[in-house]
């Protein structure tokens, strides 16, 4: 594996290297990280290229998988990483990491919500989804536009920031173990995540790479030592395989129940 993001996508690896353990697969190894704050996914690419790990694991044909994300759409540099990528291994899979808007409005990104009051418990669900849904549609059209271009499926998105969405949903219900406010998710009003949204997320992209179900996986090392332990993992794995089955674009498909 190969990964190129920001602060909302980084340290997914080290997550889902876990995962991959408890899950007893082998030859799970991840060759290199690309971690630029704040960062579209142009500027991993524009790396000098005698220091761009990325570029050079792709030319050698190292990697199975690529995982990207990065912010303000549009941006070149998928492009260009999923064109180098598919022209060294055409079996090449990447994904996109569709994440949780930053201060929960995307209007807000270029000022950085300078001075705006950002109260992450008092959103609503239909706020949250209707805030979110230019950002999802943009990323949808990135990814199916990626897959006609190069004339073949090779692009997915990971539905994080859906996944995102429903945890929230499932705290104003009362039915997140140990949660009690939307606002324990994040380290900042930001958005930047705590351990919750990571092992979620992580187990979005383990569902996504690997088309399995999470559940049943053995509580991670970031949540083992919460009183709720069991119980929040198994809601995270739930979330995030719903999360992605649902999504069109994940290729991941539940086979309908037989009649």
């Amino acid at each position: 594996m190969l990964t190129a993001g920001h602060s909302f996508h980084a340290w997914m690896p080290a997550f889902l290297t876990e995962m991959a353990a408890n899950a007893q697969i082998t030859g799970h190894q991840q060759i290199a990280i690309s971690g630029i704050g704040a960062s579209q996914v142009i500027k991993h690419w524009n790396v000098p290229d005698d220091k761009n790990q990325i570029k050079s694991a792709l030319i050698e044909s190292k990697a199975d998988v690529l995982t990207l994300s990065g912010l303000f759409l549009p941006d070149a540099g998928y492009e260009n990483f999923v064109k180098l990528g598919l022209e060294h291994n055409p079996s090449l899979r990447i994904t996109v990491q569709e994440f949780w808007l930053p201060w929960d409005d995307q209007s807000l990104w270029d000022t950085a919500a300078k001075g705006v009051k950002i109260d992450q418990d008092g959103k609503t669900i239909p706020q949250l989804r209707e805030a979110h849904a230019a950002y999802f549609k943009s990323m949808d059209e990135l990814v199916g536009g990626l897959n006609t271009k190069f004339g073949k499926t090779a692009v997915f998105v990971v539905p994080v920031g859906q996944a995102v969405i429903a945890l929230r949903e499932k705290i104003l219900k009362g039915e997140a173990p140990g949660i009690a406010k939307q606002s324990e998710l994040f380290a900042d009003t930001a958005g930047h995540p705590l351990e919750t949204i990571k092992v979620l997320a992580s187990y979005c992209h383990f569902a996504v790479i690997y088309g399995r179900n999470p559940v049943g996986l053995a509580v991670p090392t970031p949540l083992a030592k919460r009183p709720e332990a069991e119980k929040l993992n198994r809601l995270l794995q739930e979330l995030a395989w719903d999360a992605v089955t649902r999504h069109p674009l994940s290729g991941v498909k539940v086979a309908a129940p037989a009649r």
